[in-house]
């Protein structure tokens, strides 16, 4: 009968994920350790285990550490790196159980009601679980209980099984920080000579639930199982697909672009739902004699809008040879991107939209990465505020703004005849006399020291912003370090 079966649930915690995942990349020989600015402050986020026995620990100031271990190799913790590689984890571990779900930033937690006997027993189960994790580098302490609050307080002090029904007896020596209380809660129960979870136990409830509410007792009854407490998994992310099998075989653009519509409408109605656009569109035709096709449509942007993606297909579509037919139109969004609802009003302007419909149309037939457009690039050096990249790149930097203005057009430096750091009165440029009508300035831009290769070596600039009684408007530098004065751009 499935209701004698008991619930039982395995924690996964990974003490060092972030540095496992960098390690495993790029082994080091010694003490090494991610750091992450908080607090105005760089400090240690995650260390591997030499680092720990040389006494360093997590939160600790990068300097201090340096301090204590000289040798100690470091590298930038990449957060959303991590996160990326947990949820990696979490479908990795459904080869155990139909239910897993994240647990913090560093663990997993799984429902493995049912599944133990498939492995030979809960044992077996979890050395098959460390085994692979440690073949992989990866660190891992593991705890299996009736409740996930049992679970977790094995896994991370105490790494063990519970036997069914009998949590206690496993729990009783732990800490009581293994009941997933603050820390503050437990500084105050130390204090009243309460240091285990045995000794919560057997204390009277009725105080402790004055004194501190009722988040102790309810950690403390959801570990022992007398409060439920659900695992809830991740879903699967939102596929994008559609497909339909044709009784009789198709062969006619309009038919097949009439299928494609159809298909196109269901999986634009998913991407508004979940508020996203699709990037690269996969349309796979596939032939009665077996063969198969596939066409792919790369947007300039993410879109969801059926009638302005449809007729991208047609190039495509019309370059297939069907041969005896087609009976089977696939289709799928292999890459989304977050795609905001917008207002629509009647001042809407359409002029972006026909722009991205233009540059995915030539993309067709040259490639999307082929087309090409000036993106912001994150600087204050003028030669580095500005990069040559695809026009279907996210634009990371559509909503920078300048503090000062910048010249619409602009050139190497290009020298001219001054003395001072003053803008000269007149000066020639382009074989044309100028005379200096009004000047606005310095800006100073100093090297970016913190990068290799730099091309301003040992300079500094200052930027004057100058009216001619000639009417053109330049951009003129002055550079202190080698007195003289160049030309850059140019404003409208």
């Amino acid at each position: 009968m499935f209701d004698g079966i008991r619930k039982r649930v395995v924690s996964m915690w990974f003490p060092r994920l972030a540095s496992d995942r960098v390690l495993r990349a790029r082994p080091v020989d010694g003490p090494f350790a991610l750091t992450l600015e908080t607090d105005n402050a760089n400090r240690l986020y995650s260390l591997n285990a030499l680092a720990e026995r040389q006494g360093l620990y997590q939160g600790m100031s990068f300097s201090d550490a340096r301090v204590f271990c000289p040798e100690l190799r470091s590298a930038p913790a990449d957060p959303a790196a991590d996160e990326r590689f947990l949820h990696a984890l979490r479908r990795w571990a459904l080869r155990y159980c139909p239910w897993a779900g994240i647990e913090g930033r560093d663990g997993l937690v799984l429902d493995i009601t049912g599944s133990a006997h498939l492995f030979a027993g809960e044992e077996p189960m979890l050395a098959d679980m460390r085994q692979r994790l440690m073949r992989a580098g990866l660190s891992v302490r593991l705890g299996l209980g009736d409740t996930r609050g049992a679970a977790w307080a094995l896994a991370r002090h105490g790494e063990g099984i519970a036997a069914p029904g009998d949590p206690l007896a496993a729990l009783a020596p732990l800490p009581v920080a293994a009941l997933r209380l603050e820390a503050g809660t437990v500084t105050a129960l130390q204090r009243l000579g309460l240091r285990t979870v045995r000794d919560l136990e057997g204390a009277s409830r009725a105080p402790l639930a004055r004194r501190f509410g009722p988040t102790l007792m309810r950690r403390l009854d959801q570990a022992m199982g007398r409060q439920p407490e659900q695992v809830s998994p991740l879903g699967d992310p939102p596929h994008y697909g559609a497909r339909t099998t044709l009784p009789e075989p198709i062969g006619l653009v309009t038919d097949v672009m009439g299928i494609t519509a159809r298909l196109l409408d269901r999986i634009c109605a998913g991407l508004a739902e979940n508020e996203a656009g699709a990037r690269i569109l996969h349309l796979t035709l596939h032939r009665v004699d077996q063969g198969a096709h596939t066409i792919e449509l790369r947007l300039a942007r993410p879109g969801r809008d059926a009638s302005r993606i449809l007729p991208l297909f047609e190039r495509g579509i019309r370059d297939f040879d069907a041969g005896f037919g087609i009976d089977l139109v696939r289709l799928e969004a292999v890459e989304v991107a977050r795609l905001p609802p917008e207002q629509t009003s009647h001042t809407t302007n359409a002029r972006a939209d026909r722009l991205d419909d233009l540059i995915s149309r030539i993309g067709t037939r040259i490639g999307i990465d082929n087309v090409q457009k000036f993106h912001p690039v994150d600087s204050h050096i003028p030669e580095r505020a500005f990069a040559l990249r695809p026009a279907s790149a996210p634009r990371e930097g559509d909503g920078w703004t300048t503090p000062r203005p910048r010249p619409v057009r602009m050139f190497s430096p290009e020298p001219i005849a001054g003395s001072g750091p003053q803008p000269p009165g007149s000066f020639r440029w382009r074989r044309m006399s100028f005379t200096t009508a009004r000047a606005s300035g310095p800006e100073r831009i100093a090297p970016e020291w913190w990068l290799e290769n730099e091309s301003w070596h040992t300079g500094l600039r200052d930027y004057w912003r100058i009216s001619t009684h000639e009417g053109r408007r330049l951009w003129l530098f002055y550079t202190p370090q080698h007195p003289g004065w160049f030309v850059q751009g140019e404003f409208p």
